[in-house]
């Protein structure tokens, strides 16, 4: 069944998406606020500054026009930053003539509200112009499928026809698509990884080997699980594709933005530096910001995350704050 889907953010993830579903048949039309970046997805095909060996089919069309691209539309996918979510979902909202199903696919909280992606789309975009909001997550490099390496994901959504829906949009030879009804789960495992992968960067930078990496990657799925069964995740969700799957392959690649500016912080260069050096968003900078804020709150104990947060906003040493974490008193695992 053709169906036709906006598809909201042209950095190396929303492309690579783009890409699959053309492949499946479908009509992509992809947003940029960037005339640059579209003039050359439309006369060249590539997108050279975010998957720089990608050739895209001429079938996918980019527009820098929102109505444009919102017109009779099935689908709405936002792959934009997570600060920019709010602001391009009220233009969605003035755009929409009919409900759809809206579909992220962005990683992240809102600073100072701490929400997650899926409460901002339902708080700008009105329920009689959505049918339902659906998480797509779990562990994936863009790099990666836009050369069809196998990867498996999870499409969450309280509404299991709409999560069901997208897993049929995505689902091909190399591309596999699980449901799942914990949005709540799915949406902080996503988030909360970045955060986690910041430190195993930090790890690597400072020489520690897999010994050290395996016990941050532990305790640090331990915090996420913590936190998310606070705000009513079900726990099993944090060993599944969007909580250990996509903590793994976070932390353990060179793909990953979040572990680069952990390395980078890990040699020794400040924030204002590792940003520099950063060419796209590594959300787990602002993330880190958002839960330790989050977790002062509610009272939730995540000493991964506030070590990490008083090297990203307090300036702390980085050798210093692993070394603090280690000297921690003893305790049970549980």
């Amino acid at each position: 069944m053709l169906t036709k889907i906006a598809l909201l953010g042209a950095g190396s993830w929303g492309t690579a998406l783009s890409m699959v579903l053309e492949e499946n048949g479908h009509e992509v039309r992809l947003w940029s606020h960037s005339q640059e970046q579209v003039d050359e997805i439309n006369q060249f095909h590539t997108n050279k500054d975010y998957l720089p060996e990608a050739i895209l089919s001429k079938k996918i069309k980019a527009f820098t026009d929102l109505t444009e691209v919102l017109d009779s539309v099935d689908a709405v996918l936002f792959v934009v930053p997570t600060k920019a979510i709010r602001d391009v979902a009220k233009k969605v909202e003035a755009s929409l003539k009919k409900p759809v199903v809206v579909i992220h696919a962005s990683k992240g909280l809102e600073q100072e509200t701490h929400k997650r992606i899926s409460i901002i789309l339902e708080e700008e975009i009105s329920a009689a112009k959505r049918k339902a909001v659906v998480v797509l997550s779990g562990p994936s490099h863009a790099e990666e499928v836009a050369v069809k390496d196998l990867t498996t994901i999870t499409a969450a959504s309280s509404d299991l026809e709409s999560a069901t829906f997208v897993q049929q949009l995505f689902m091909n030879d190399y591309f596999r698509v699980y449901t799942n009804k914990d949005i709540i789960g799915v949406e902080l495992g996503a988030a909360l990884k970045n955060i986690i992968a910041l430190g195993a960067g930090a790890l690597h930078g400072l020489g520690y080997g897999d010994n050290a990496k395996a016990a941050l990657m532990t305790r640090g799925l331990a915090e996420i699980s913590r936190l998310g069964v606070a705000f009513g995740a079900d726990p099993l969700t944090f060993i599944g594709l969007s909580g250990v799957g996509d903590l793994i392959v976070t932390c353990t690649s060179v793909h990953s933005r979040n572990w680069q500016a952990g390395n980078f912080l890990g040699k020794g260069m400040t924030v204002t530096e590792t940003l520099a050096h950063m060419d796209m968003v590594a959300e787990g900078i602002t993330t880190t910001k958002a839960v330790y804020e989050l977790a002062k709150e509610r009272n939730i104990e995540m000493p991964i995350t506030a070590a990490i947060y008083d090297v990203l906003y307090n300036q702390a040493n980085v050798k210093e704050v692993v070394d603090s974490l280690m000297k921690r008193d003893g305790k049970s695992e549980s």
